[in-house]
């Protein structure tokens, strides 16, 4: 168990916590959330111990070990890989350290016999001499090759060590893991395979995350960052947003019946817990979502932005046809003879083992690169906005927000031009805000809000959810559920991915798969496994 004992951190006049009282009990795994700068990432260094609280204590039940996710992606770079990840266990590997130290000395010494045996035994009461395969089986968990385990640390690329430092963060079963955005840059399986072991993890999890399917499948309760204070509440992400949603919905409806209120909060309850006993979550994690209430909820104050795509001009029957598209790099091939055609309300998902490969197809898509190969053709009533994954170049200019988007309209009116920014919560004084000093996900939302002003019939997004929060990403998901054009789209957000799409096509070097399916069905489906193995394989599909 840890907790904390009226911890209050500020940073000039800003006040991120305010005499915060929250336990984190044995077995649970809470899901940190809150709004785009409420501390999430802060907090967890706190309870690792990282930073100091202006106030306060944080308090670990004795001999409870915790284990925490590096961020520094250089720390081990002389280290071998799987040395990083048994230097997870600190006392189990400052014991390999002295016991092999004292086996290397020249002058071996019946003192140091005596001392070798002693730390022989407590190595032996750790199970030590797991320690080695189990770290081993760890990092071909995290697909980590048996090959690269004895390499260097600094000889794996980028997306490998973030996969090490887990691997390390979850070794020897730790008492206490506190994890800050662990699915970042791992792919769909890994993802999957981590999701399970934290299903089966006994011990208390702390997270962050912006990946809503990962805190639905893994989160037994929500620890909701709100107003300088922390509120734990029973259940995962998805009900606590339904709930609290529902419980804004009833404040406001101040005459509303109480026995009514209720009576449609329980109806709520009874709906997601039939729901949730279906799921790999429910039927681990000691079956949290069984007992599910609603006294404690709150109406969120969170602000969701106002994403609403509407289409000037509907779309005729020709979206768009795709025909023998290829395209290399640096002599090697993104993907080769692509061809798909699109049709009137299809949301489609691209995905691919390279992310270069799918924000180069849709550069092309937009014509902002050229593929060897090939047709791209629009239908004579298509209309396009393409939100792209790097945005720099919109931002360059450091003129103020209103006169940045007013650029993108044909309605220069500043009534108008203030209500988009509004949706996309700048008011006030904020639309002066300078565009070059914007956060990441600041400037998406400015992206966001230029698409909406194009009324287009075909929207086209590489990775939208990158640098949103997740009101933001919730906002979005539900809108372009609602849009009744046509979306073209490439997402690591599971819950994204399958709430939006209704058609897959997943492309290689050598091929692709166009399947009208969702992204779970896709997934799951063992005759497309079979395919996605061989069009990986390099095999043409």
């Amino acid at each position: 168990m840890i907790s904390t004992n009226n911890i209050t951190l500020q940073y000039g006049k800003r006040v991120l916590f305010d005499e915060v009282n929250v336990t984190f009990g044995d077995g649970n795994c809470y899901g940190v959330i809150g709004a785009n700068g409420a501390g999430k990432s802060t907090f967890l260094k706190i309870l690792a111990g990282e930073i100091d609280a202006n106030k306060g204590t944080v308090t670990i039940e004795p001999g409870k070990r915790m284990a925490v996710l590096k961020q520094n992606h250089f720390e081990f770079d002389e280290m071998r890989v799987i040395d990083t990840v048994m230097m997870g266990h600190k006392k189990l590997w400052d014991l390999m350290q002295a016991k092999d130290a004292i086996y290397a000395k020249p002058d071996f010494s019946d003192e140091d016999g005596l001392k070798a045996a002693d730390l022989e035994a407590e190595f032996a009461e750790m199970d030590g001499w797991n320690a080695e395969p189990e770290a081993a089986a760890l990092l071909s968990g995290m697909r980590i090759k048996e090959a690269d385990h004895d390499k260097l640390m600094k000889d794996l690329t980028g997306n490998e060590k973030v996969r090490v430092l887990l691997a390390q963060a979850l070794f020897g079963e730790p008492d206490i893991l506190i994890l800050d955005e662990p699915t970042n840059d791992l792919d769909l399986e890994t993802i999957t395979w981590l999701e399970d072991f934290l299903l089966n993890f006994r011990n208390t999890v702390i997270v962050v995350s912006h990946d809503r399917h990962f805190l639905d499948t893994v989160c037994t309760h929500i620890a909701d960052i709100d107003f300088a204070k922390i509120t734990p509440y029973k259940g995962n992400y998805s009900f606590w947003y339904q709930s609290s949603q529902l419980a804004l919905k009833q404040k406001l409806a101040q005459n509303k019946k109480a026995e009514d209120k209720r009576a449609e909060m329980q109806a709520f309850i009874d709906r997601f817990s039939a729901n949730a006993s279906k799921s790999r979550q429910a039927t681990s994690r000691k079956k949290m979502l069984d007992k599910l209430t609603f006294e404690e909820i709150k109406p969120s104050t969170r602000k969701y932005p106002g994403i609403i795509f509407a289409q000037s001009r509907k779309a005729g029957k020709e979206i768009l046809s795709v025909r023998n598209l290829s395209k290399s790099y640096n002599g090697e091939p993104l993907f080769s003879n692509l061809e798909f055609d699109i049709n009137k309300g299809d949301k489609i998902a691209i995905l691919c083992k390279n992310s270069m490969a799918i924000t180069t197809l849709f550069q092309i898509l937009n014509d902002r690169d050229k593929q060897d190969t090939g047709t791209v053709e629009f239908g004579q009533t298509i209309t396009t906005a393409y939100l792209p994954n790097e945005n720099e170049e919109f931002f360059v200019g450091g003129i103020d927000l209103m006169n940045w988007l007013r650029q993108f309209s044909s309605n220069k009116d500043e009534v108008y031009i203030r209500g988009f920014l509004g949706k996309m919560l700048f008011s006030g004084e904020e639309v002066m805000k300078r565009s070059n000093v914007l956060s990441g996900g600041e400037k998406v939302r400015c992206m966001l809000s230029k698409m909406m002003l194009a009324e287009a019939n075909l929207l086209m997004f590489d990775e939208p959810t990158n640098h949103l929060d997740l009101e933001s990403i919730q906002s979005l998901n539900n809108s372009l559920k609602d849009f009744e054009g046509t979306v073209i789209f490439t997402s690591h957000d599971h819950e994204f991915t399958q709430t939006v799409a209704n058609r897959i096509i997943e492309i290689s070097p050598t091929g692709f798969i166009d399947s009208l399916k969702t992204y779970d069905e896709y997934i799951k489906n063992p005759e497309i496994a079979k395919k996605r193995e061989a069009l990986h394989a390099g095999v043409p599909a």
